[in-house]
């Protein structure tokens, strides 16, 4: 519909509207997707924020559903969706579209657009915003394929549906989901779905935390999305919120100085640097302060693709406020990992449907 999409572009589009097609469908929620190098940086459904996560997002004004949507997923891990693909899972309202005229995005897909918001969007890169209209009524082909080194491999897509049957399965000694953890349990089962493997993924509040994808070992993708629900959280810490940014400092400096003030592993030049963003240079937000914070967070969901192969997952998850937890199990070590989950008061269904993605 506009723009020049480029091949990266395309996957992102096609993984990303999958994605929030089967999240609406499924959850019965508006929901979006930000997309990077084919895996989502971000997905979000319309759940209302809390009064934290609106000073987080910095958002002071009433959002539409799919606004909603768009800003949870926007701002799981705001760096990684510098310059993403957006994707919605209905048609584009003008506030949505306000929403991401404001954010550094080379394009969206979505079924379809209010003319105002179309023409809101045209505006952005001068005119060369990716604008792609997906039929919603499309139905893929049960068999895909995919051509690597001159050789075609041919598979069934995985169509079989992500919904609550996937939950009630659970072998720990908790033996039920509350409603909030079952929809973020669906939530970040089909996130995964469309991430690349290995991945593991952690939700709360309708809303991706962190997504570790692409690491050769499971226990690495936990770290990985762990340390992004980690930054995510701690952007809601009073210090960080309470940076006393000088008045010209823009969105996207004020993002990234926030998570370098949580990071807090400045070089001298850098810090000298940094400083300079703010009326008064800002006491460090320490280590005691972290902690204390994160031992706060409680009611995290986390999928992972596929089985856990040890327990070293669970006792790592167990750091980032994991209340609940789907896997397809079917490892030699269930039996400890159930164990595990049992030791920290965690829930653990198997859904015995592997997620892999590649």
């Amino acid at each position: 519909m506009n723009g020049t999409p480029g091949y990266i572009n395309l996957l992102d589009a096609l993984n990303a509207y999958q994605l929030v097609k089967e999240v609406r469908e499924v959850l019965q929620l508006p929901a979006a997707a930000s997309f990077k190098h084919v895996s989502p940086a971000g997905v979000g459904v319309a759940v209302p924020l809390s009064e934290e996560e609106k000073k987080a997002y910095e958002v002071v004004d009433n959002l539409t559903g799919l606004a909603l949507a768009y800003v949870r997923a926007r701002n799981a891990d705001p760096m990684c969706s510098y310059g993403d693909f957006a994707a919605m899972s209905d048609v584009v309202d003008v506030e949505t579209a306000k929403k991401l005229k404001t954010e550094v995005s080379d394009g969206i897909i979505a079924p379809g657009f209010e003319p105002e918001a179309f023409e809101i969007l045209k505006t952005k890169k001068s005119g060369q915003y990716v604008i792609i209209e997906a039929n919603p009524n499309y139905k893929p082909p049960e068999v895909e394929y995919r051509e690597v080194y001159g050789v075609v491999f041919a598979q069934k897509r995985n169509d079989t549906p992500i919904t609550v049957n996937t939950l009630i399965n659970i072998k720990t000694k908790n033996a039920a989901f509350i409603p909030d953890a079952t929809r973020d349990l669906i939530l970040a089962q089909i996130a995964v779905k469309y991430t690349q493997s290995n991945s593991v993924g952690f939700a709360k509040n309708g809303q991706m935390l962190g997504i570790g994808a692409g690491q050769q070992s499971r226990v690495d993708c936990v770290k990985l999305a762990g340390r992004k629900v980690a930054t995510w959280y701690l952007r809601q810490h009073p210090k960080v919120n309470g940076l006393p940014f000088k008045k010209e400092v823009k969105k996207v400096d004020r993002i990234n100085a926030r998570v370098r003030y949580i990071e807090g592993d400045f070089t001298p030049l850098e810090k000298k640097e940094w400083d300079q963003n703010f009326e008064t240079v800002p006491e460090p937000l320490t280590a005691q302060d972290k902690e204390q914070w994160l031992a706060t967070l409680k009611g995290v969901s986390c999928s992972s693709d596929a089985f856990f192969p040890f327990r070293d997952s669970i006792d790592t998850a167990s750091r980032y406020g994991v209340s609940y937890i789907v896997q397809p199990g079917g490892s030699q070590a269930d039996e400890n990992v159930v164990e595990a989950c049992n030791e920290y008061g965690i829930t653990m269904a198997f859904s015995g449907l592997r997620l892999f993605h590649h």
